[in-house]
């Protein structure tokens, strides 16, 4: 009997020296497993990333590269282009205005110099006939004052300054257009700014989930930048038109006193006409009238 439960007893002892170690490698095997587990999911998912960052690499790269003027042009849409024609026109206005209203062309000195010639040579119908040939703004108001200066000196200075409300209007006619161009650029601008913001609110209105910033920012930047746009064409414009609405009431002012003094130096420039005066008028009407 003892030699039985000795037995059994080593049996016993010997299948737990056995169950352990078994246990004890299947729980290393189970730790490895796991391990090993999860180095292949963070592989797997640095894989997956790694194609989203490339992506929004790709991205920023693509919005970093796009000029100022890309961006520009895109965004301001017809109305950019609009304003665009304008600003061509505006320039071309500015150069015309410019190169007309000069004192060369309305005031030119060497006709002065052979009118004032003229007179003090008493050469009246010389005189007369040099301002009917000038097609400056002195000349024409010169040949309206002398062809109406046989009626007498009253009657001369009226008809010069019909002549000089005249080309003043005309003058004026043409500057005008720079002023509309001030006054329309600004509200094409203005436009563009409401339309700009009505595409941001429908990307916000029609979007089932919040719209991203991008989305929303093309709509405010043709706002921003066609108002931008208006207000470069509208500022030069104005302040073009007021320097030369300045200087052509400058030089109407200084055509109307140098009309009346060169009229002034013709014998029949008095208030009574002498028998030399009345024949210097006669010549100069019927030469007119010629």
């Amino acid at each position: 009997m003892e030699l039985d439960a000795d037995r059994n007893l080593r049996k016993r002892l010997l299948r737990r020296g056995l169950v352990r170690p078994a246990l004890v490698a299947a729980a290393l095997m189970t730790v490895v497993s796991v391990a090993a587990s999860g180095n292949a999911f963070a592989f797997q998912a640095e894989g997956d990333a790694a194609p989203a960052e490339s992506t929004t690499e790709a991205a920023d790269d693509r919005v970093v590269r796009e000029s100022f003027l890309g961006w520009m042009v895109r965004s301001s849409g017809i109305f950019g282009f609009i304003l665009l024609l304008i600003s061509f026109v505006m320039v071309a206005l500015i150069a015309m205005n410019v190169m007309q209203v000069r004192r060369d062309i309305l005031i030119p000195p060497l006709f002065i110099e052979e009118f004032e010639e003229k007179i003090e040579a008493k050469d009246y119908q010389g005189a007369f006939e040099l301002a009917r040939e000038d097609e400056s703004f002195i000349g024409r108001v010169m040949t309206a004052g002398l062809s109406k200066l046989s009626r007498g000196y009253n009657a001369a200075l009226e008809g010069m300054q019909e002549v000089g409300e005249d080309e003043n209007m005309s003058l004026e006619h043409r500057l005008s257009y720079l002023k509309l161009i001030g006054s329309i650029a600004p509200m094409l601008g203005l436009m563009g700014t409401v339309y700009g913001m009505i595409q941001s609110f429908q990307r916000i209105a029609t979007s089932t989930t919040s719209p991203k910033p991008a989305e929303l920012a093309e709509g405010i930047s043709t706002a921003l930048f066609t108002t931008l746009e208006g207000l470069t064409v509208a500022i030069p414009a104005l302040i073009a038109y007021s320097l030369l609405r300045n200087r052509v009431s400058r030089f109407m002012l200084e055509v109307g006193i140098l009309s009346e003094n060169l009229l002034g130096r013709f014998p029949a420039g008095g208030k009574t006409q002498s028998a030399p005066a009345k024949a210097a008028a006669s010549s100069a009407s019927a030469a007119s009238k010629g």
